[in-house]
């Protein structure tokens, strides 16, 4: 399908205007992608964000250039009055207020929501933090990864010599928080164009952790109550299993095995599926002694079996696995790393990569796809105040007078 000319990008109405620092920026990270005008109005000392984890390029951290890319940067001294006023008509007429840092922080300087929506009754306003405004938490000081040891999700491990240690995860609740955030935040303007009244909304990252992983968790909630009432799989004569993958240990039939040059994940929990792939390799033997169940059946603990299939699958590549599922109607799927997606050819063939060369970085685009248009590609992350003159001339109507007085009232630190 031809791209169309969109000369409006999707979000291209939407002006957001986020104080944050950190992590919580990624709520409007998406926002920015889909066209949205974020203006990120910082200390005169600037997010330290740009200096924080790894990697480092060229002095600026990955996690500010992927963050922050396509939003502006003010600076604004908010203990002056005169930065305030900046801030207030900066508020005039956006559609978002962000707080994305600690609950309260824009009301110390008469900037919270009940102030700013004297100034703009359709204002949304959403604080983002770590463990929320309320609760027994709310004010522990902590990181992203505090999120997901409070949701349960990262397991602790041991070393050889018997520390202690955070193992390898993916990080839920910093990548969680901006999908539930950014979801809340268009909801609510759609509301608030249609009513004329904007609303108060706060998040935290801990919760969306625990939300992302609701399966887990409603599952032992689940198990809580009588056997009789809530009981495993048909296929497994209803036994109850380990919740969610941890049930997956035993199973034969839905199981990781090794190709000639990696792995691939085996699916034919159907039976059809199941009856695919032995005609398809020509075992037929092997179903006509374990049919198994229509659906949903793993031929758990069968090592028999297992030990066949580990054979099976090492005569071939992971490559000829993946084209003999397309051919034989099983699914089979690849096994990457973190490291090596960028090679696969499906990752190849859907992200558009954001070059290093212009942006700092080499970053994944957003990924969904508007078909027959193209999305702007974001700018790169800014640096500290570097949109100064062009949100105060551009966006405020500010002359240049203005702009020096305010200088002098020391409004830019």
């Amino acid at each position: 399908m031809p791209i169309m000319n969109t000369p409006v990008p999707p979000l291209g109405s939407l002006r957001i205007i986020e104080s944050s620092i950190l992590g919580p920026a990624a709520i409007t990270t998406a926002l920015a992608d889909l066209g949205a005008e974020v203006i990120k109005v910082e200390t005169p000392a600037g997010d330290y964000i740009r200096e924080m984890t790894w990697p480092i390029i060229e002095g600026v951290s990955l996690m500010h250039y992927r963050l922050n890319r396509g939003k502006k940067s003010i600076a604004l001294d908010l203990k002056t009055e005169a930065a305030r006023r900046v801030y207030r008509d900066l508020v005039r007429d956006a559609d978002v207020v962000i707080e994305a840092s600690k609950p309260g922080a824009l009301a110390k300087y008469g900037l919270g929501y009940e102030d700013l929506r004297k100034i703009n009754p359709k204002i949304v306003f959403i604080t983002v933090s770590g463990y929320g405004m309320s609760g027994p938490y709310k004010d522990m000081p902590s990181h992203g990864i505090a999120y997901d040891t409070w949701a349960g999700i990262v397991k602790p491990a041991y070393d050889d010599e018997g520390f202690c240690y955070i193992p390898e995860h993916i990080g839920i609740g910093i990548n969680a928080a901006p999908l539930f955030g950014g979801l809340a935040v268009l909801a609510a303007v759609i509301r608030a164009r249609e009513t004329g009244e904007g609303c108060f909304m706060e998040l935290a990252q801990s919760d969306a952790a625990a939300a992302f992983d609701w399966y887990r968790s409603e599952s032992h909630m689940a198990y809580a109550r009588p056997e009789d009432v809530v009981t495993g799989n048909k296929s497994d004569n209803w036994v109850r299993r380990p919740v969610a993958t941890a049930g997956m240990k035993e199973g034969v039939r839905y199981q990781l095995y090794e190709s000639a040059d990696g792995h691939v994940l085996f699916m034919a929990s159907e039976q059809a599926f199941w009856k695919n792939f032995c005609a398809g390799v020509g075992r037929m033997d092997l179903f006509d002694k374990w049919p198994g169940s229509k659906y949903a059946d793993h031929a758990r603990g069968n090592r028999e079996l297992q030990a066949i299939l580990r054979d099976i699958f090492k005569t071939r590549t992971t490559e000829q696995w993946l084209a003999f599922g397309v051919e034989a109607n099983t699914p089979i799927a690849p096994v990457n790393t973190a490291q090596n997606i960028v090679d696969d050819p499906q990752f190849k063939a859907r992200f558009k990569l954001i070059p290093h060369e212009t942006h700092g970085a080499d970053m994944l685009g957003f990924p969904v796809q508007f078909v027959g248009e193209e999305l702007p590609e974001p700018t790169r992350a800014p640096t500290v105040g570097e949109h100064r003159e062009a949100v105060l001339r551009e966006v405020l109507g500010y002359d240049a007078a203005t702009i020096d007085a305010l200088g002098q009232e020391k409004a830019f630190g």
